[in-house]
């Protein structure tokens, strides 16, 4: 029995190009071509073969959300395994396919608990697959919390740092950092070592503070213009050194209030568009369907696309979905192509893990996700399984005939 799957007739973003009214061929769960519709038509396929046509619709690989804490009223710092594993569930519905659980800084022991529970959940995802943790913290600092609680930020602990690896199965993708922090630069060295991606956020560092932990391995930054020293003209801080070193990497929330769309766009204008990731930095309560809407242990309230504490209207945090911020980015000017770019391949480039998919090249585990003009999801699929779909049932398709056998064919007769 055949295990091939047909995408057909889609516009395919490649994470190179973008190909138009192409057809993606998947086998034993992995892409194994991409085709024209001349070429599809010259091919010959099996009768069980199993075809979606996608109308002309955006396909492109899924996305992967590197910075999220919470969705669908389940959050990582719930310390609980059936938490990750329904934000992983509920994530294909948003086109997400790979996701790191994000977990801001906690008392040592419900730290470690929520560090376990990722853990425990890798390998068993029903929906969006973990890429690792990402901590957001605890060795940050406390002049620019954001909405983190300050009591949980610490100093730099090497012991602890070595601590949360182990308790992880050294699955930790991602750390956020402040670089100013002493003895950042040994726990910087350490990190890179294990493999740890990290992140300046949450920082008050200054630009040579930050110059120093560029040279010591922090590349990425989180959330980025938020939770940071500003720029200034007789000092960039760590803004500044961001925007100028090309190297660097920077989290953007595409929600239109954690950044100014022109403040997006001035970005464009000064970064490699390869070097810009979309996050959602989504709250428990995100997309929630009933109930008390409670974040960071706290009551809030949706605003106009953003969480508020109901106890003085500040801002809690983002309830922005990856699919949404795609469409926010091409309403702000970007082509689709790169906010694709920036929801797809360039989160994966970060993690610099051999992580196969973030591009639909064969050989690549068909993570892909499609979605319409309108910005609606119609398909998700991870690693060739269909874990959402808002389409057509894919239909069998039997042998079609090349061309060529078509017009020999009506010759003789």
């Amino acid at each position: 029995m055949s295990n091939t799957v047909v995408l057909r007739h889609a516009r395919v973003f490649t994470g190179i190009t973008v190909l138009e009214d192409s057809s993606i061929i998947i086998i034993d769960n992995k892409i194994s071509d991409v085709l024209s519709e001349k070429r599809f038509k010259q091919r010959t396929w099996p009768k069980d073969v199993k075809v979606y046509d996608m109308e002309g619709s955006w396909v492109s690989s899924g996305f992967v959300d590197t910075h999220i804490h919470g969705l669908h009223g389940f959050d990582t710092a719930d310390c609980e395994v059936d938490s990750i594993l329904e934000m992983s569930k509920a994530l294909v519905e948003y086109g997400v396919t790979g996701f790191c659980p994000t977990l801001y800084p906690q008392g040592d022991k419900d730290f470690i608990e929520a560090i376990r529970s990722v853990r425990v959940s890798i390998g068993i995802e029903p929906g969006a697959k973990i890429f690792g943790l990402h901590l957001e913290g605890p060795f940050v600092s406390r002049e620019k919390p954001g909405v983190l609680p300050q009591e949980n930020m610490k100093e730099v602990d090497l012991n602890l740092m070595d601590r949360f690896i182990r308790e992880s199965g050294e699955n930790i993708a991602i750390m956020t950092v402040a670089p100013e922090l002493k003895n950042m630069h040994e726990l910087a060295l350490y990190c890179t070592k294990k493999g740890i991606v990290l992140s300046a956020g949450h920082s008050n560092a200054t630009y040579e503070n930050m110059l120093e932990g560029i040279q010591a391995g922090i590349l990425h930054s989180t959330h980025f213009f938020n939770a940071m020293r500003r720029l200034h003209h007789r000092d960039p801080g760590v803004v500044g050194a961001i925007m100028i070193h090309p190297n660097v990497s920077c989290e953007i929330i595409a929600d239109g209030y954690h950044l100014h769309p022109a403040i997006v766009k001035l970005l464009r204008e000064v970064k490699p568009i390869n070097k810009m990731v979309l996050v959602t930095d989504s709250l428990k309560p995100t997309e929630q369907k009933s109930g008390p809407l409670i974040a960071n242990n706290e009551e809030v309230y949706y605003d106009e696309g953003v969480f508020k504490r109901k106890a003085d209207d500040t801002i809690a945090g983002s309830a922005l979905t990856m699919i949404k911020g795609v469409k926010n980015l091409a309403g702000m000017g970007f082509d689709v192509d790169d906010a694709l770019r920036m929801a797809s391949c360039n989160p994966v480039t970060v993690l610099s893990k051999q992580i196969q998919t973030g591009y639909i090249l064969p050989g690549r585990y068909a993570d892909i996700t499609s979605f319409d003009d309108d910005f609606g999801i119609k398909l998700t699929m991870v690693q060739g399984e269909v874990k959402f779909i808002n389409m057509d049932k894919p239909k069998k398709r039997v042998k079609i005939v090349p061309e060529e056998e078509k017009k020999k064919a009506g010759k003789k007769e």
